[in-house]
């Protein structure tokens, strides 16, 4: 099984390595709570057809290793970048989804774009969710530290509860059955409480708005008109407008859960972006 060791403090981290090794690139990061298996429907076919598909468990994370510290937005982009210098992954097309969109942002404004060629930002929260001075429309930061306070009690009702509008359920097209939502519950509760805990607590205070206009590449913004966990207006919107030259696709009905909802839709579109001149 793979395993690398964070360049930061030896955390022992997981990853996967699909399809030939001499394929285009594609990294995948994963939101928060959730390891590789996030991605089983786009990196499976694009492996297939020939793409080498990579994604890391982030620390305390899926199959990685389970510690206290090291859940600050530079730890995290550090560990993704050490996975693509313990692999000498080139030419990456990096795709991430949720939290893992401001972790792609840090790595990127921290370590350059050396090994990076383009970005896909997949239902993420980037630039920040959180209300401040540059983000009036925000969520209150006490709303959502109390809103941490009830997962703290009950991780499993929490995501239980809100599996329904995590894939907007209720929305024509997001035809997701009992049995894989609660095989989606069942990864989500794999993530460490110290992990689950200590992303929710990144979630409230980050904001890589000043960093999206520094993005010196292609970027792609996918994002879902009915996003509960990232209102569109709020996160795909404003990194669209921020990021000089992006392109913008929206989803319509699909939430944050859309790799899956919209799963074909969203494989195709990243074919597309990884092909284009």
């Amino acid at each position: 099984m793979p395993y690398f060791t964070s360049p930061v403090d030896g955390t022992r981290l997981h990853f996967v390595d699909y399809g030939p090794a001499d394929g285009p690139v594609a990294v995948f990061v994963n939101g928060a709570y959730f390891g590789t298996e996030t991605w089983e429907f786009q990196m499976l076919p694009l492996a297939e057809e020939g793409y080498r598909c990579v994604s890391l468990d982030r620390r305390g994370h899926g199959r990685s290793e389970d510690v206290w510290g090291g859940f600050d937005l530079d730890t995290l982009a550090d560990d993704l970048h050490g996975l693509l210098d313990h692999l000498d992954l080139r030419e990456v097309t990096f795709v991430g989804h949720s939290i893992g969109s401001t972790e792609i942002v840090r790595c990127l404004t921290r370590h350059g774009t050396g090994r990076v060629v383009r970005v896909a930002l997949v239902a993420g929260i980037a630039p920040g969710v959180s209300r401040s001075a540059d983000h009036p429309d925000g969520l209150d930061p006490a709303v959502m530290r109390a809103a941490n306070e009830v997962f703290r009690r009950d991780r499993a009702a929490f995501y239980e509860d809100g599996a329904h509008a995590y894939f907007a359920l209720d929305l024509p097209g997001n035809d997701v059955s009992p049995a894989y939502v609660r095989h989606v519950i069942g990864c989500a509760l794999v993530a460490t409480a110290r992990a689950s805990n200590a992303v929710n607590e990144l979630v409230v205070t980050v904001d890589v708005a000043p960093e999206l206009p520094k993005l010196d590449l292609p970027v792609l913004v996918v994002h879902g008109t009915h996003d509960a966990s990232a209102p569109f207006e709020a996160t795909g919107r404003r990194t669209a407008a921020l990021v000089p030259g992006s392109t913008l696709k929206v989803y319509e009905n699909a939430g944050h859960g859309l790799y899956v909802t919209h799963a074909e839709q969203l494989t195709a579109d990243l074919r597309a972006f990884m092909t284009q001149a």
